[in-house]
């Protein structure tokens, strides 16, 4: 599929929410949510293909036990590939605990700072992004800056920006969701901003920086800054609801990794082994230590369970933006983790 066509069929199935999908939501969440648990995570990810997703990868981290890798449905429809447990998957947002945790350690090194403002940093957005002198660092960290989303712009989804400048351009010179620090509104364009004020700290990508003080040191090697870097075969396709083709090939700036090298990533998050001296306190005072991502084709979760001991990622690669698939697999996820549970406590 063209990328003219994957922007085109992406513009029609974002803009036409089907009437029909939106009455039968209710009746299958309540049929997913009742069902008997299933005796094992393959059970559940079985399952959970009869409720709407092509493809499901699960990565398992129970402390003290080997890591284990379940899949269900397709890796790539069309072409009728299995869903591989070890692809490579689009993880959006999830992005946001390696620059959180790229900042802590900037901050810890005194090349940055927490209160200085948006306007020190970056002068000439003065007046084209509202509050600049006021919002700090830790506001934008924490997303209680009030500047506002660029992805709420509907164009960033049916034509994506081929730039972080372009990007930018869609949140500019509008008015604040909010006073800063009186509010809390998530917002990708906070985490736009600070990857590009890494970038002009170090002097080189954000992305190099990650590579350097966080995926070499725990050794992963299935975490790549962006799709370019990769074989487009070696990732796992995604789909829309209501577009037939593959839209794996359209970039939205997302990081892209295997469910392993995420579920590792999170385990030295959570139990600070990603960290230097110091470097913890400053994380654990401005960002959180799990996330959920979402764009077209893709959605993600990245949890640390910490009273079974247990990180459990979660990849499904089918998604639409009226909530059904999104709720969908926020119910398989619990039930995994309740199967989790049990097979603890038996």
């Amino acid at each position: 599929m063209t990328k003219q066509r994957t922007k085109l069929f992406i513009r029609v199935a974002l803009l036409v929410a089907t009437a029909t999908s939106l009455y039968f939501v209710p009746w299958t969440l309540v049929k997913a949510w009742i069902l008997p648990l299933p005796d094992t995570v393959q059970e559940q990810l079985n399952e959970a293909i009869g409720h709407g997703f092509d493809g499901i990868i699960v990565y398992v981290d129970e402390a003290g036990k080997p890591p284990a890798f379940y899949a269900a449905g397709w890796k790539n429809r069309e072409r009728k590939i299995p869903a591989d447990p070890h692809a490579l998957f689009k993880i959006a947002s999830i992005n946001k605990l390696y620059v959180a945790v790229a900042t802590a350690k900037l901050v810890k090194d005194k090349r940055l700072s927490l209160d200085k403002t948006l306007a020190d940093y970056f002068p000439d957005l003065v007046g084209r992004i509202e509050n600049a002198e006021k919002i700090t660092l830790r506001m934008m960290v924490q997303h209680r800056s009030g500047i506002p989303n660029m992805t709420d712009n509907p164009t960033f989804w049916t034509d994506p920006p081929g730039s972080s400048e372009a990007a930018l351009e869609l949140a500019l010179e509008l008015p604040a969701s909010f006073e800063p620090g009186e509010g809390y509104g998530y917002s990708n364009t906070n985490y736009l901003l600070i990857s590009e004020l890494i970038d002009k700290t170090v002097g080189y990508s954000h992305q190099q920086y990650i590579r350097e003080e966080i995926l070499i040191p725990l050794e992963l090697s299935n975490t790549f800054g962006s799709l370019s870097e990769v074989d487009i075969d070696d990732v796992m396709s995604g789909y829309y609801v209501g577009i037939e083709d593959d839209i794996k090939t359209a970039d939205y700036g997302s990081m892209i990794a295997t469910a392993e090298d995420v579920g590792i990533f999170l385990r030295a998050l959570n139990d600070g082994s990603v960290f230097g001296e110091g470097e913890q306190d400053i994380y654990s005072s401005i960002y959180v230590y799990d996330h959920t991502g979402l764009i077209p084709g893709y959605q993600s979760t990245a949890k640390y369970h910490e009273d079974i001991d247990t990180i459990v990622i979660q990849f499904v690669n089918t998604t639409n933006f009226s909530g059904y698939n999104w709720t969908i697999g926020e119910i398989v996820y619990s039930r995994i983790v309740k199967i989790l549970r049990r097979g603890q406590s038996s």
